[in-house]
């Protein structure tokens, strides 16, 4: 492709009042009013108290701002002005501007915070039940829990200080905050936010963790989980605390041990005819040698963990191992194997409840899709602002898979990059001939029959009903 010549003394203006650059976010937005988000955060959101006087006003319609800015691409508090440009505001009613936006978001308290997490979470239900997000669930679904840290700069930053994290397989210390999330997700559907939690960045990972858990399998039920619901997370998750909540919850856990003595004698206790060869269906890279592998074996052994707590906090299942061959001594007389265990209750076959709990990862896809978005930096120097900043965010994720879902069947689990560049920034012009409003998008656009699918979905019966 080459520039025409002809345009290379070209005038620019910035001047026309008819085009948008996001004109997805009509039936996107059309779709989150039909789940109710607005009315959600009228019934759940009050900022009362507020240090300036007009800051805490209309919370439903800057949170709907907010979350039409992410959806558009934003990062960050002054991003958000994208939602003004050209005929955006003959679009949407009520769009506020970033400083009207920051002020709001920085009159929020923990509490704040909690009510508008409340909100996401019951919209998610209403997402689920609106376009058919997360096929399957009735049947079964799965609760990954994990947490990151994402680095911050500059020393106004509440609640930031040094965490670990790994970079490129090793760990380092690094100054940030910590969020902690939970996802759900089918064997045929893409994860969703369950929830996420602004923690400090030194928390430790399985700080809050029970908690959260049993808010994730709570709105797993809501939005329709009738059947099983597994539970899994990594070793910093494999305490009787989070066990107990799973149990107490009727869920099933799936979560990795830290190797100690008891779990040691266990592993030891395996015969050597025992192990199982398995084939993973892809390429697994080993964290301590980096070489790509894909066979592995497998076995078992009844397993009572937690001993050394209370009788009450023990909990009898499965402990599942996982050895794979130490590449890093290819010189030994005899084989050098490394074990990865985890303690489970998944009633499938060994061998298939291992791959069940490698599948655990899916939830570093929900990650990548919001470090990749609105979560690229936590904005304001407050700590209960960056947590209502995080929650919309994960509403925002939340929003896009929806839309996705209600697009085609590539779209439903597509990354967050992929569906803001195909659905929501299409360029359009507003147009009233004989007073009937049209949107004229560009001819020849790829995705253009999945754009009207999902406009037919959403705005075929009609616009969406006014907030309260």
């Amino acid at each position: 492709m080459r520039l025409s010549h002809v345009w290379s003394k070209a005038m620019p203006r910035f001047d026309d009042e008819n085009l948008v650059s996001c004109a997805g976010l009509v039936p996107v937005m059309a779709l989150a009013e039909q789940a109710g988000l607005s009315e959600l955060i009228s019934s759940k959101v009050a900022v009362g108290s507020v240090r300036v006087k007009s800051a805490g006003v209309n919370p439903a319609g800057k949170i709907t701002s907010i979350v039409a800015g992410m959806a558009a691409g934003a990062d960050c508090i002054d991003d958000l002005d994208v939602v003004r440009s050209g005929g955006m505001g003959r679009l949407f009613g009520g769009v506020y501007a970033p400083a009207t936006l920051g002020q709001f978001l920085r009159e929020f308290t923990h509490g704040h915070a909690l009510q508008l997490a409340s909100v996401a979470r019951a919209h998610l239900v209403g997402l689920v039940t609106t376009t058919g997000l997360l096929p399957g669930i009735g049947t079964r679904a799965f609760v990954d829990i994990d947490s990151l840290l994402r680095p911050v700069y500059g020393h106004a930053k509440q609640g930031a200080s040094f965490g670990h994290t790994k970079i490129a397989g090793r760990q380092v210390l690094r100054k940030g905050l910590s969020p902690l999330a939970t996802s759900i997700s089918t064997e045929h559907g893409a994860p969703v936010v369950a929830g996420i939690r602004l923690r400090a960045g030194r928390a430790g990972s399985g700080k809050g963790a029970a908690t959260m858990v049993a808010e994730a399998i709570r709105t797993a039920r809501a939005a329709g989980a009738a059947g099983e619901i597994l539970v899994r997370g990594d070793s910093a998750y494999g305490n009787s605390v989070v066990v107990g909540a799973c149990v107490r919850a009727g869920a099933r856990f799936s979560v990795a041990l830290t190797k100690n003595r008891a779990v040691s004698r266990a592993i030891a206790t395996i015969p050597a005819d025992a192990w199982t060869p398995v084939h993973y269906p892809g390429a697994v890279v080993d964290p301590d040698t980096g070489q790509l592998i894909s066979d592995a074996h497998v076995a078992e052994v009844p397993f009572t963990a937690f001993g050394s707590k209370a009788k009450k906090h023990q909990v009898t299942a499965r402990l599942i191992v996982r050895r794979v061959r130490d590449r890093a001594k290819t010189d030994e007389l005899f084989p050098v194997w490394r074990h990865h265990p985890f303690f489970t209750d998944n009633t499938e076959p060994t061998a298939d409840a291992d791959i069940t709990h490698r599948a655990h990862a899916i939830i570093e896809t929900v990650f990548a899709d919001l470090i990749d978005g609105p979560l690229a930096h936590l904005p304001s120097g407050r700590f209960a602002a960056n947590a209502a900043w995080a929650t919309c965010a994960a509403m925002t994720h939340n929003l896009l898979r929806a839309a996705g879902t209600l697009t085609s069947p590539r779209h439903a689990v597509a990354r967050g990059a992929t569906l803001r560049r195909q659905i929501v920034t299409v360029p359009a012009r507003l147009a009233r001939p004989q007073r009937r409003r049209v949107l004229h998008l560009p001819t020849h656009w790829p995705w253009a029959q999945q754009w009207t699918r999902l406009w037919n979905h959403v705005l075929a019966t009609g616009p969406p009903a006014a907030a309260a």
